[in-house]
C-alpha cells in the first residue's frame, strides 16, 4: 500500500519553489560550496525541521543533521540525505531532491509510532566537485577521511581562495579537517539511503518513474592534461616537420575511443569523456600550427580493475604518441574515486517497496558520483533511489516532475517502514 504523503509533499513543493527563488542565477540556479546561498539553503531546511519539532545540529564542517529521535538512542541510526550545493547555473533538483525527500520521510514518520532507532536526514556540504577539486568533500570530511592538507591546498574555482578561507567565512572549522576529526562513526549507522534525480535518460526512455541503483561508478579524473609541441607557420612547415599539439591530441582521443569501443564489446562497464579540449586563442590562430593543447579526461566504471587497466594503457599510449610526434604529453595529477556497489539487501528491500506501492521501477547503475559512495566506502550498508528526470542534470533545464518525486518518496517511506518494522 502506498503511504499517504499529501501534507509532506505539499511542504516539499513549497520548499523547491523557495529554493529556486533564493538561489536563482539566470539561466539556472547557483549554490556555491561554502557560499552564502548554500548557507541559506541549509538555513531553510533547519527552519522547517524546527517547525516540525525535529532535532537539528550542524557539525564542525557544516553538515546539517535533522533527527527524529527513536526509542533506543544508542541503536544504529537510519540515515538518508544528499547535498544542497549546485553547479554554476545548474538545475534546482540535483542533490536538493534527496534532502527535501528526506524531510518528507521524517514528516511522514512523525505521524506514526516512535521508531526503534533515530532516523536522521543529513544535508551534506560541498558535493559538487566543480567548486573544489576533491570528490565528496563534505561527506568525506564528516568521516574524517579527507586529506589533512585539503583546507589549505584546495582553492575554489571562482574565487581562487582556499577551502579554509571559505569555511571560516561560513563560520565552520577547517581545523577539524586538518586534524582528521570524524563527525560520524560508521559503526553507529545502520543504513544510508540517498534519493537523487537520475542524471541520464535511462528512466525517461524506459517510461519508468523510479530506479534502484546497483552501483555508483568509480572514476579517474585528469583535470590538467597538456600537450606541448611547437607553434609554427601554417603554410611554411611541411607535415613531417610539424610538432602539432592538436593532431597529437586527436590521435590520443581516437585511441581512447577505440579502447572504449573494445571494452564495451568485451562486456566491460566504462564511460569516457573529454570535457575540455582547447588551444589558447591568445597564442593560436588560423595561420598557426598549434603548439599547446589543454584537455580534461573523466573515465568511469563500476569495476575498479577496468579503471586501473585503462590508466596503465593511457600512460603508455601517451608516451608512444609523444615519441612518435615529437611532442610532450603531460597527463598531470589525477584524482580517483573507487566504485561503490550498493548493498544487496537494501536493494531488494527497495524493489519490494516499489512493488508493494504499485510503482514501476528497475535497477540501473549510477554514472554520476554521489555522497552515498562515501558511506558505502566506510562499510555502511548503502543504497540509492533514482527519480526520473528529463534533460539530464547540471544544467538549468532539469525537469523532475513532482509526481515522480512523490512516487520516489513513497518508495522511500514504504521501505523505511519495513526496515524499522513499523
Amino acid at each position: 500500500m502506498r503511504p499517504d504523503l499529501a501534507t509532506p509533499l505539499a511542504r516539499a513543493e513549497r520548499l523547491f519553489a523557495e529554493l529556486a527563488d533564493l538561489s536563482a542565477d539566470a539561466p539556472g540556479v547557483t549554490r556555491a560550496s561554502f557560499g552564502p546561498v548554500e548557507d541559506a539553503a541549509h538555513a531553510m531546511i533547519t527552519r522547517e525541521a524546527v517547525a516540525l519539532g525535529l532535532d537539528t545540529r550542524t557539525d564542525a564542517v557544516g553538515n546539517l543533521y535533522v533527527t527524529l529521535t527513536g526509542q533506543d538512542r544508542d541503536a544504529p541510526v537510519l540515515m538518508t540525505g544528499s547535498h544542497l550545493d549546485s553547479v554554476p547555473h545548474g538545475g534546482n533538483f540535483d542533490g536538493a531532491a534527496g534532502v527535501i525527500g528526506g524531510l518528507v520521510l521524517l514528516e511522514h514518520l512523525l505521524d506514526g509510532p516512535q521508531p526503534p532507532c533515530d532516523v536522521t536526514l543529513m544535508a551534506i556540504r560541498a558535493e559538487e566537485m566543480i567548486w573544489f577539486p576533491e570528490h565528496y568533500l563534505g561527506s568525506r570530511a564528516a568521516f574524517g577521511v579527507l586529506p589533512a592538507d585539503a583546507p589549505d591546498r584546495l582553492r575554489r574555482s571562482d574565487t581562487g581562495r582556499t577551502l579554509a578561507d571559505h569555511m571560516t567565512e561560513a563560520r565552520r572549522d577547517p581545523q577539524a579537517i586538518r586534524d582528521s576529526r570524524a563527525q560520524l562513526d560508521p559503526n553507529r549507522i545502520g543504513a544510508f539511503v540517498e534519493m537523487h534525480i537520475e542524471q541520464g535518460p535511462v528512466l525517461i526512455e524506459a517510461g519508468c518513474p523510479v530506479g534502484i541503483v546497483t552501483a555508483i561508478r568509480g572514476n579517474i579524473r585528469h583535470r590538467f592534461c597538456r600537450i606541448e609541441g611547437e607553434t609554427t607557420h601554417a603554410g611554411g612547415v611541411p607535415r613531417q616537420s610539424r610538432r602539432d599539439a592538436v593532431l597529437a591530441g586527436v590521435e590520443l582521443a581516437h585511441a581512447m575511443e577505440t579502447y572504449w569501443v573494445e571494452a564495451e564489446a568485451k562486456g566491460e562497464d566504462m564511460v569516457l569523456t573529454l570535457g575540455e579540449f582547447t588551444t589558447d586563442a591568445r597564442l593560436h590562430g588560423i595561420t598557426k600550427v598549434p603548439g599547446l593543447l589543454s584537455f580534461t579526461l573523466d573515465v568511469r566504471s563500476q569495476d575498479d580493475t577496468v579503471l586501473a587497466l585503462f590508466e596503465h594503457w593511457l600512460q603508455k599510449q601517451a608516451r608512444d604518441i609523444a615519441e612518435r610526434r615529437d611532442v610532450r604529453i603531460d597527463l598531470g595529477p589525477y584524482t580517483q574515486a573507487a566504485a561503490a556497489p550498493m548493498d544487496a539487501r537494501l536493494r531488494r528491500g527497495l524493489v519490494a517497496a516499489a512493488h508493494a506501492c504499485g510503482i514501476d521501477s528497475f535497477e540501473l547503475p549510477s554514472g554520476g558520483g554521489h555522497d552515498c559512495a562515501t558511506f558505502a566506502g566506510q562499510g555502511v550498508p548503502s543504497a540509492m533511489v533514482f527519480i526520473r528526470n528529463e534533460n539530464g542534470s547540471h544544467n538549468p533545464a532539469e525537469a523532475m516532475d513532482l509526481a515522480d518525486f512523490g512516487q520516489a518518496c513513497a518508495v522511500l517511506c514504504a521501505w523505511a517502514g519495513a526496515y524499522l518494522k513499523l
